[in-house]
């Protein structure tokens, strides 16, 4: 590995003293234009960069955020990808600490602080509210709605997004519409519960169906659902469209459903949730409730700072929806 450039590298490449240099480095005053550009130019053909830990020892601030996600969150690597340049914006580094099988929330939480963190975003948060009350440092609950008055938190309009998913249908043609959950799962009761209220107000019957976040959730769930479409209750029509908790379950609901012969969208119409890359493959093609990843980490930055601050706030972000082949009017109404 080539030995790193240092600043008395870069001062004997530019021909200045190491101050000098320092100077250059820092934006401070005291160094004219030509000197600035003859350094920066040396800096640049040496490969240069400063050592962000040697700058985190000299400040009384680390200027960190730590960021804990899942490991297997398929849309929480998109938020952590969009976190990175909202926090160079607002000035913070991001240091990430994963939860998974092996590592409990806590553990994450723990190795953060370790590192000095300022704040500390908890993404879909498996932790209960007082505990992250309880840290050192302010938190911000991200993708899960909170209402306590010293918990932050920013997340989608669940409410919103189900509503576009059931408008969609409802314009295709579609009125037997069921959802299938996200089990424990965190999102999972503010889905339902909106799937539920918005059926009960159009006057319908919402048919909620137990599922879970992951494919082989969808793949179980398929089984009733093709029931509820091949052979429906005496004096009801057939089911002609679902609402997934999330994408990964409505591709197991794709995969499960056309291994019982049952053929989307010609069928059954399928709308998933989080509009994460998995639905934009070609083959999969899934109409999606998109989640704003870069609206979504902007406004968690900026929670944390608020935070930091003193500010507590409370955001949600409003979704979209992006119309794929998964959809399509049903069979009855076909032109």
């Amino acid at each position: 590995m080539a030995k790193r450039a240092t600043l008395a590298d870069v001062a004997a490449e530019a021909g200045v003293s190491r101050a000098l240099v320092s100077i250059v480095m820092r934006n401070a005053p005291g160094a004219s234009d030509a000197t600035r550009e003859r350094v920066l130019a040396a800096a640049a053909s040496l490969g240069y960069r400063p050592d962000a830990r040697a700058r985190l020892l000299r400040s009384s601030r680390s200027h960190l955020l730590g960021v804990v996600f899942a490991l297997d969150g398929a849309f929480h690597a998109e938020i952590v990808e969009a976190l990175y340049p909202a926090a160079s914006k607002s000035g913070f580094d991001i240091v990430l600490s994963a939860r998974g099988p092996r590592r409990s929330e806590g553990e994450a939480l723990q190795s953060l602080l370790d590192l000095n963190v300022e704040a500390i975003l908890v993404l879909a948060p498996e932790s209960e509210d007082t505990e992250l009350l309880d840290l050192p440092v302010p938190a911000v609950s991200v993708l899960q709605p909170q209402y306590r008055p010293r918990l932050a938190s920013v997340a989608t309009d669940e409410a919103a997004g189900i509503g576009l998913a059931i408008e969609h249908l409802r314009r295709l043609g579609h009125r037997r519409i069921a959802h299938v959950d996200g089990g424990s799962a965190v999102g999972s009761d503010a889905r339902a519960g909106a799937f539920d209220r918005l059926l009960n107000e159009a006057g319908e019957t919402p048919i909620l169906i137990r599922g879970g976040p992951t494919e082989t959730d969808g793949m179980t769930a398929a089984r009733p659902l093709a029931a509820l479409v091949e052979t429906p209750p005496p004096g009801r029509a057939p089911l002609t469209a679902v609402v997934a908790f999330n994408d990964v379950l409505a591709v197991g609901l794709m995969h499960g459903l056309r291994e019982r012969g049952i053929r989307i969208p010609e069928d059954l119409s399928i709308v998933g949730y989080d509009d994460s890359r998995l639905a934009a493959l070609a083959h999969v093609q899934l109409t999606s409730v998109r989640q704003d990843p870069d609206a979504l980490a902007a406004a968690a930055v900026g929670a944390a700072a608020a935070a930091l601050d003193g500010q507590v706030t409370h955001s949600l972000v409003p979704p979209s929806l992006t119309v794929r082949s998964s959809t399509a009017p049903p069979r009855a109404v076909v032109r």
